[in-house]
């Protein structure tokens, strides 16, 4: 699990610069007027041989000065919860205000490392002015310039140094099952309802993943480690905060599980949050599952109910129908089983290997029903392929001028694929390189 850095301070000192120059990209939004960083930010980063994510607080806060410290109060205190390292960032062009007060009062009551970060620092006068911010109390000061990136290799070899160490996670050939999805759907209600189950039985175990809870679950003679994500410490009060880390979190489970159990609400359908979480798994090569949870109180509860609902998430995500979807009442505990069975199928798909004389086999008989394009004069030809990888599944393409492969072509290959070989619920990759 990758370290966490978190950049907090008062609106309008630079913190999203900072995060764009530490991720190399402009991911989050820059602007001079408070809250353009309506929604938070993460992504990651890598320094002196260390990953570790970043996570941007700017945010939204009210202007009205006691509500904005009491919005920075909330969002420092789970900063504090969620990080390894923190960078208090101040603005040497402004200088100390009340409100940098405030942030440092809460900050120097923690035991995490604080790292006090004086940006806009663009020049020799300013790195010396910067020097008022000792008077807030911290031993070290870091003068930077976000925008230019002076001084912010020093910083990055300080952030590295205060990392935890890398710990070798325990190898363990047991398959990991992560329950993810919006807030409110029923994750916990789903995983309580085995834990409880006479079918399965169920101990806690240590977890790997900060803030999740994990179980291991053994049903019908296989063992699973189950990995419940849902809810945030109850010291967190603002909404957003919470939803916004919730999201990370989401990420990170993604990030280490085996198959995700993507559960939607069957009283609110397919949100853009859901689309998120199934391309996010799909990224990162996952296995997959969605689960339609509170089906129960889906009137009219027939085949042709569950069949439009299918149709209706392929329509939003139209490359991803070869995800199962299971409807359940984790309230009544109907078909819970069913999805741990389905879990267990997509795990054997994520490590079938096609043999390379089937594969070439296949290639020959979808070369022949749709024969590849001529681009620029040339007949595009595929030699071979091979499976170069399972556990996902990984398949290289042999052939001449690769980079003029239409990708409706990649579409049709992944498809006959699927109808061949199945990967029910696993994402392929493909490459295609030249012979």
């Amino acid at each position: 699990m990758l370290p966490v850095v978190s950049i907090v301070g008062r609106p309008n000192v630079g913190k999203s610069t900072i995060f764009n120059r530490l991720i190399g990209s402009r991911k989050a939004i820059v602007d001079d007027q408070y809250g353009v960083t309506r929604d938070r930010h993460y992504g990651e980063s890598f320094w002196n041989g260390r990953d570790f994510n970043v996570i941007d607080t700017g945010g939204y806060l009210p202007n009205e000065t006691d509500v904005m410290i009491q919005g920075i109060r909330e969002q420092i205190h789970i900063a504090i919860e969620e990080s390894d390292v923190i960078l208090f960032v101040v603005d040497t062009e402004a200088g100390i205000t009340s409100l940098d007060q405030s942030v440092a009062q809460l900050l120097r009551q923690e035991e995490k490392p604080v790292l006090l970060v004086a940006n806009k620092a663009d020049n020799e006068e300013r790195e010396l002015n910067a020097t008022e911010f000792y008077s807030l109390g911290f031993e070290e000061l870091y003068p930077i310039s976000a925008l230019s990136g002076r001084g912010t290799g020093d910083l990055l070899d300080e952030v590295v140094k205060l990392l935890p160490k890398e710990k070798d996670e325990p190898e363990t050939s047991i398959p990991k099952l992560t329950v993810v999805g919006r807030p409110n759907v029923g994750k916990s209600s789903f995983i309580n309802a085995l834990l409880d189950d006479e079918r399965c039985i169920v101990t806690d175990i240590p977890g790997t993943t900060r803030d999740s809870i994990n179980s291991k679950l053994i049903y019908n003679e296989k063992e699973y480690i189950l990995v419940d994500t849902a809810g945030l410490r109850k010291k967190a009060k603002v909404k957003e905060n919470v939803e916004f880390y919730s999201t990370v979190r989401t990420d990170r489970a993604l990030k280490e599980c085996d198959v995700a159990l993507i559960m939607l609400d069957a009283m609110r359908g397919f949100e853009e949050q859901d689309k998120r979480i199934l391309r996010d798994a799909a990224k990162y090569n996952k296995g997959i599952v969605i689960v339609l949870n509170k089906w129960d109180l889906v009137p009219e509860k027939d085949t042709n109910v569950h069949k439009e609902f299918e149709e209706y998430v392929y329509s939003r995500v139209p490359m991803m129908k070869y995800i199962p979807i299971v409807s359940i009442s984790a309230l009544n505990r109907k078909r819970i089983h069913r999805v741990i069975d389905i879990a267990d199928k997509v795990l054997q798909e994520r490590k079938k290997t096609i043999k390379t004389s089937d594969l070439n086999d296949f290639i020959e008989r979808i070369l022949k029903e749709k024969s590849l394009p001529v681009r620029r004069g040339v007949k595009l030809k595929i030699k071979y392929g091979t499976q170069v990888k399972s556990n996902p599944p990984v398949f290289k393409f042999f052939m001449n001028k690769p980079e003029e492969l239409p990708a409706s072509y990649r579409r049709f290959i992944e498809n006959k694929i699927r109808q061949e070989f199945e990967f029910t619920g696993v994402p392929i990759t493909m490459r295609f390189v030249q012979k």
